[in-house]
Parts: structure tokens; sequence; C-alpha cells
């Protein structure tokens, strides 16, 4: 996590209206100049700020393609980008070299990102290739596939090592790419295996979709056992020979919440009242969570899902809170029940920091002026992001082959904010 100075305390003193107020003024007088971008999970609070809001693969491609809107009156120099840490590193690789891509929060990090560092995953993939070539056995490869809730660093090493990255929208499309050969056409008789991280249940999740039986034919790879001497990070030199998928011990901390009991509980609910609730959950839950649910996808599915859904129906949603309560605001209207899976508080914490505070923050001081809440010096840019340039070359290898196995982005969704 990186460190964020503390904000002047005129910030913290203002009211939610007087923030409200001066970010607008603020976008008003940076014009065309200024993007915010703002991920689902944010807050109602910021969410009713951004230009554009969506999941992580359609944030991806609205930072590559924001910059080249033709009806754009100035040119676009700075996307704000209202998420965490490694989705501003994304922005900053894909959008131009002259546009400055800032992080209101420094400290807006994401966990399970953090569960995969550079050296441990260095560690493993010689590991693996190490036991698997023993004694010549193996001729084929392990394709790396790196979810976008990953650093960039890793991004850059599955890059290097012919790998791309995915997200929930796009992971079985990028699975079936990397088990067909990934660069390479896949040779006859050739042996491919697929090393998935950071997260190990949208990995299982996507491999089984793909039709891989996933309780005998993967593994799991623990960087934690790794270090403490298990030079296969828990797995077994059978399991990894055997194994077609090896899974990288990381999670969501949100998604981790939602619990097969949670599904028992809305199915023994409906028996009880004779009502029919569709149980809609992310793949980054557990499969035992996505197996018990009557359908699973990405954060723009679970959003299409419920705006598509008909009047009377009932749905239960394993995804943050913040999320399914603006669903259920707006779908209430047309006669739409939605409620959370579980009634524990799941919230994604790390987006929770980006706020009012540090937006008009940032904002003041890219318009030079902050309505005497600080001492300006001109035009500043604070909270940049910017990722090496050897770095960035080798994880937009695997970015780029990720935006080429996905739809082009369709018109971004622009929620409706809780009263």
């Amino acid at each position: 996590m990186l460190w964020q100075p503390s904000l002047p305390e005129a910030y913290r003193r203002m009211s939610p209206g007087e923030l409200a107020s001066a970010i607008d003024r603020r976008r008003r007088e940076l014009g065309d100049r200024l993007v915010i971008l703002g991920h689902h999970y944010q807050t109602d609070e910021i969410i009713r700020h951004a230009d554009f809001t969506g999941d992580s693969l359609k944030l991806s491609q609205l930072a590559a393609g924001v910059a080249g809107d033709a009806s754009r009156r100035e040119p676009l120099k700075y996307i704000v980008f209202c998420g965490v840490h490694f989705m501003a590193e994304s922005a900053d690789m894909l959008a131009p070299d002259d546009v400055a891509v800032i992080l209101p929060d420094l400290s807006a990090g994401c966990s399970m990102a953090d569960m995969a560092q550079y050296d441990d995953t260095v560690q493993a993939w010689e590991a693996i290739h190490l036991q698997l070539n023993e004694g010549g056995a193996w001729g084929g490869r392990v394709i790396p596939i790196t979810y976008v809730n990953s650093s960039a660093a890793i991004k850059a090493f599955v890059g290097e090592h012919g790998g791309a990255c995915c997200t929930s929208s796009n992971a079985l499309e990028v699975f079936t790419w990397a088990m067909n050969g990934g660069t390479k056409p896949r040779a006859r008789g050739e042996r491919i295996k697929v090393l998935f991280l950071p997260d190990q249940h949208l990995g299982r999740n996507t491999a089984a979709k793909f039709g891989i039986d996933v309780a005998s034919e993967s593994c799991m790879y623990d960087p934690k056992l790794a270090r403490k001497g298990e030079v296969l990070g828990g797995a077994t030199p059978a399991q990894v020979m055997e194994s077609q998928v090896i899974l990288w011990a990381g999670h969501c901390s949100v998604h981790k919440l939602f619990r097969p009991e949670h599904c028992d509980q809305v199915r023994a609910a409906d028996a009880a009242s004779g009502t029919k609730t569709t149980i809609l959950v992310h793949p980054e839950c557990a499969k035992e969570v996505v197996d018990k649910a009557d359908l699973n996808g990405s954060t723009e599915y679970i959003i299409r899902q419920v705006r598509d859904a008909n009047s009377g129906s009932r749905w239960a949603i394993g995804t943050e809170v913040h999320l399914v309560n603006r669903l259920a605001n707006e779908a209430k209207g047309r006669g739409v029940e939605v409620r959370i899976l579980s009634d524990c508080q799941c919230l994604c914490t790390t987006m929770y920091r980006i706020d009012e505070p540090h937006l008009l923050w940032v904002l003041d001081h890219l318009a030079g002026r902050s309505d005497g809440r600080l001492k300006t010096e001109g035009v500043k840019v604070v909270n940049q992001i910017e990722v090496l340039p050897r770095v960035k070359e080798l994880a937009l290898l695997a970015l780029d082959r990720m935006l080429a196995l996905s739809k082009p982005a369709e018109t971004p969704l622009r929620m409706v904010t809780a009263d």
C-alpha cells in the first residue's frame, strides 16, 4: 500500500453538500481536459461525479479510447480514476503518454493484487518448470493468465512469458485462447497448462466452465507455503504433472464472504413462502457458491441481468454491497426486488478510501485554485500513477492480448444513485 499524505483539515470540515458543489465547480472549470472514471464498487457519493462507470474491463477500454473522442472541445489531459491502484496502473499504460492518470487516494490498493508479488511469481514459475522438466518427461508449455486485479509488475511477467490478462467478463475467452496455445497454435499432442493468478476462485470457476474436472485436474500454489520451504507451494509433484490448471492461492476479500449456506437460506425462505428468488453471484465467489447459484457473471453481467429483469422478480446478489444497494434502488421502481445474498457487510474497504474530500483535493490542484482550502501555486498534478517504461512495455503485451479477445466497450453504464 502506498502512503497517502493527510489532507488539509479544511476538506474534512466541509459538509457533503459543500463538497459536491465544489467538485461540480472544478469539473466545469476543467471541462473536456478532465475525465472521471468510477468503478461500480465506489460509493454513491463518488459515482455521481463519474463521467463513466464500469467494471475493470470496460474502464480499461475507456482509458484506451476516451482520449480519441473527436467530440471533445479540448484535448484530454487528466484521467481521475476512482478505483484502486492496479486499475489506475492499467489506465496509465493504456492511455496516451500525454494524459496524466490520477488516483485520489494512494492508499486505495487491492488485497487480492497484493497476494501475488513479483518475486514469489518468479520463484513459482521456476519451481513448476523444474518439476515438469525433471526426467525429460514434460514437453508442453505453461501459459500464465493474470486477472486484471494484479500489479503492473505481475502483468509484465505474464506478458513476457506469453500470457494474457483477463477480467471476469472475458476470463473464459482468455482461458480458451491459452488452452489452444496462446500466442503460438497448440501443436498436435502438445500439453498445455495454465498458471492462473492471483484469484483462485475465478480461475477454478473458469476452468470448470471450460470443461476441466477441477477436483482432479487442478492444484494450488500457495506462495506463503513456498516461503516456508514447500517448493511447490503445497502442491505435490504428481499434482503439478497431472493438473491442467495451477491456481494461485489468492482471493477477493469481499466475495469470499459469500458462503453456500447463504444460498441454502434463500432456498429455504423461498420454500416456506412459495416464492422464487434468482441467486446471481460474481465468479470471484467460491465454486461451492457459484455451483448453488442460478447465474454467475461479471459486474456488468450482473447489472444487465437486473436491468432486464421482469417486474415481480426477486433477486439475491452476491457482490459488493454499494453496487447491490444502487441496483436495488434503481430496480424497485420497476417492481423488481433486489437484496444482497449475505447480511454481512460485504464492502470493498479499499475502494471506500476514495471519497469526496480526496476527489476535491486533486481537482483543486488541477484547476490551480481551491476557494481558500489550500495555498496553490498554479496547476499541479498530484497522486499521478506512472508505470516504468520497461514494465509498461511488457505489461501491455498482456493487456493488449486481453483487449484483442474482448468485445468493444458498449455505451458506458451510468448508475442511478440513491437519494
